[in-house]
């Protein structure tokens, strides 16, 4: 197993904007130092907390400071933005990260954003399939460009100057294209299906349940088989609320605490996820009504913390339930206590990680 790290971010909405800024950076920073395999930053326009407005731009702020790792996108909501902006955009920042860029895409979760944007009421996942077949049009076809779609249309047919340069839309620096990654949050996702058609990988979001998220490989298998190719587990990413400590008191207070940035976390979530209609995101059984859907109750069935040898065991436990897959993301939270929460992440690389990979791999030479 290997891991990752994904934020979305969500802050307290008095927090000083530069100071959380600064403490995200200092996440993926750290994260690389511990040989993370990648990283993601997700955006919103609209939201104090989740107060990361361009994913693309804040990768082009760290990249500099970043050396192994790779980095994505995490996502672009592709209904929010033209697709010329976004093929142009993310070409650019796969140069500038050398080549190091996973461009991940969804058609947007924050309803304020979609009403910002105008496209409250439209379908938003159609709007994101045109805008991605477009965004790789431009990479794919030779200009001037004449796209038509029901969402947007591109050309450059009429002001093309090709001895100069004009009308052409750059192209990223890896060929065809940066891996293209989605996030994956329904239950049975059909979503998750035809990326898999399309070549693309899949992450499982954080506040997913276990029961849920099982199923989301069954159906990548599914696109997969449809087009011939074979699916490898080690493309499945999986994001999780975890948080390590050395002392198991210390861990239970800063993961469930009434001060908790975990659970600020889940309560922003679990307010959005009601408001919107998509409680059903948190319940093992669709019958139960929404006010049965407590705070507590999604703390207990989402966050897994504890001292080192209880984290690893519950991941272990964790990945028997929704079966294998290749990237543990850790879902970044708030850094409420600095050096608690560098320590967790220290505590994952250098002593849950090693657990995990032991037990699975005597897991496997008792196999064969």
């Amino acid at each position: 197993m290997k891991l990752g790290f994904f934020t979305m971010p969500i802050h307290p909405v008095e927090k000083d904007w530069r100071v959380s800024l600064a403490e995200d950076r200092e996440a993926f920073v750290l994260a690389d130092e511990l040989g993370f395999a990648e990283a993601y930053c997700g955006e919103h326009v609209t939201d104090m907390a989740e107060n990361i407005t361009s994913c693309a731009m804040f990768l082009a702020w760290i990249g500099p400071s970043i050396r192994q790792m790779r980095l994505g996108t995490g996502t672009i909501n592709m209904p929010n933005a033209h697709p010329a902006a976004v093929a142009a955009q993310i070409a650019m920042l796969d140069h500038m990260l050398d080549g190091r860029l996973n461009f991940g895409i969804s058609p947007g979760g924050l309803l304020s954003d979609a009403e910002a944007f105008g496209n409250l009421d439209a379908d938003r996942n159609a709007m994101l399939v045109e805008g991605i077949d477009m965004v790789l049009e431009l990479w794919k076809r030779e200009p001037p460009y004449n796209l038509e779609g029901k969402f947007w249309r591109i050309s450059t047919e009429r002001t093309m100057m090709p001895e100069i340069g004009q009308g052409i839309v750059p192209r990223p620096l890896q060929a065809p294209h940066p891996p293209i990654v989605v996030t994956v949050v329904a239950p049975f996702s059909k979503g998750v299906t035809e990326a898999a058609a399309r070549g693309w990988y899949a992450i499982t979001a954080n506040f997913l349940l276990p029961k849920w998220a099982a199923s989301h490989w069954p159906k990548y298998v599914e696109g997969c088989e449809r087009v011939g190719r074979k699916a490898d587990p080690e493309d499945w990413r999986v994001a999780k609320s975890v948080f390590v400590a050395d002392d198991l008191d210390k861990a239970r207070d800063y993961a469930l605490g009434p001060q908790s940035p975990y659970r600020f976390y889940y309560n922003q979530l679990l307010a959005k996820m009601k408001k919107g209609g998509r409680a059903g995101l948190f319940k093992e059984d669709q019958a139960m009504p929404d006010e049965a859907v407590t705070l507590d109750y999604v703390m207990d069935r989402l966050v897994i913390w504890g001292t080192p040898d209880k984290v690893a065991d519950e991941i272990l436990a964790f990945r028997e339930a929704i079966g294998d897959f290749g990237t543990l993301l850790y879902a970044g939270k708030d850094w409420a206590d600095r050096d608690l929460s560098r320590r967790s992440m220290v505590l994952l690389a250098e002593q849950v990680l090693p657990r995990v990979n032991g037990a699975l791999g005597s897991a496997a030479e008792a196999a064969q």
